[in-house]
């Protein structure tokens, strides 16, 4: 039985979304309270890294948090699909050195989109089979998951290495991206900027499809009631693969933008920074593409600022963020239902 090509009446029982404001205020609030102990440039300068920082975490993390939110699945082996796409964005960059080394920014983009949509395209097929391989067999059994992700993480960081070598790998930004732009004293990296840019047009995707769209309704249904999804004919397991593929996919975006943001790539990138996306995913609300979002943001922001000021307690700063976050709110900014 395939899915109807009319909404089904039973969806309308889907809860309404909430609209929750509060979190919103956040992001200015931070960016207010560290504008006294900084010059008005340096501010400048590190609230947009921040921003940036933050679009690329969300790249990384939203693919993690849509697939622990609806398929309620632990996957350790996220990093594994960044690492992969970083070194596709290797190989594809580098065969088009003549575009890529250009100072013309059309001519980089033409060498860097390829790049992405080749690393989103390998990724999603190795994300696929890691679903069917790996994680299928268990399902609802979140130590094993737990167990099996990071020991396929492993062996994919391996693989890896049999492919690309042991030793890391320049990424080097492209001629064109290069530098940075003047706003009066403060300099903003033009890199950051394509990545914000990149950032807000990933995040409206995703938020027109799992609020406007019958796609994203089902996705939704699903996760509240699968049962009585699945009795009015739609097959919820075969949605919940693509959404799994469409997160391994990001996440093959979002290591194309790591690589290019550390200008180095080793197979084990993907395994180092999940850590900091399951704070991300924590912050923002397990399942929640808004709270992903301004997690990221928040991650971005709080790294950059003490960065500057502290830096010696930048290395446990997003902790400290998720544990406040936490006694504020437990379930996270937003809940699954809150997007």
């Amino acid at each position: 039985m395939t899915a109807s090509t009319t909404p089904a009446p039973g969806l309308d029982a889907l809860p309404k979304v909430r609209k929750d404001l509060v979190p919103l205020i956040l992001i200015p609030a931070i960016a207010l309270f560290a504008l006294p102990f900084i010059s008005f440039s340096t501010w400048l300068t590190l609230t947009f890294a921040g921003l940036a920082m933050g679009m690329i975490l969300f790249i990384l993390s939203s693919g993690l948090t849509l697939v622990f939110g609806l398929m309620d699945v632990l996957n350790f082996g996220h990093g594994v699909f960044i690492s992969l796409g970083a070194f596709m964005a290797t190989t594809l960059i580098g065969s088009m050195a003549d575009w890529s080394n250009s100072e013309r920014l059309m001519l980089n983009l033409a060498a860097v989109f390829p790049a992405m949509l080749a690393a989103m395209a390998v990724a999603s097929v190795v994300g696929l089979v890691f679903e069917r391989v790996i994680i299928r067999p268990v399902y609802g059994q979140p130590l094993k998951q737990i167990m099996i992700t990071m020991g396929g993480m492993i062996v994919g960081q391996e693989l890896i290495k049999v492919l690309w070598g042991p030793q890391a790998i320049p990424l080097l930004l492209p001629g064109g991206m290069r530098g940075s732009i003047l706003l009066g004293e403060a300099a903003i990296e033009k890199y950051r900027l394509v990545a914000v840019l990149i950032g807000l047009a990933v995040f409206a995707a995703m938020m027109w499809v799992m609020t406007r769209t019958k796609l994203g309704l089902l996705i939704r249904a699903g996760v509240h009631d699968r049962e009585m999804v699945e009795s009015m004919g739609y097959r919820i397991r075969r949605l919940f693969i693509g959404v799994f593929v469409a997160g391994s996919a990001l996440a093959g975006l979002g290591g194309v933008m790591w690589g290019l943001y550390q200008q180095s790539v080793v197979a084990e990138m993907g395994g180092a920074v999940n850590v900091l996306l399951f704070i991300v995913i924590i912050i923002g609300g397990m399942g929640s593409v808004g709270g992903c979002f301004l997690g990221s943001m928040l991650v971005g922001l709080v790294a950059n600022y003490v960065g500057f000021l502290a830096p010696k307690v930048a290395l446990f700063s997003n902790i400290l963020l998720m544990v406040i976050v936490l006694l504020w709110r437990p379930q996270g900014l937003y809940s699954v239902g809150k997007q």
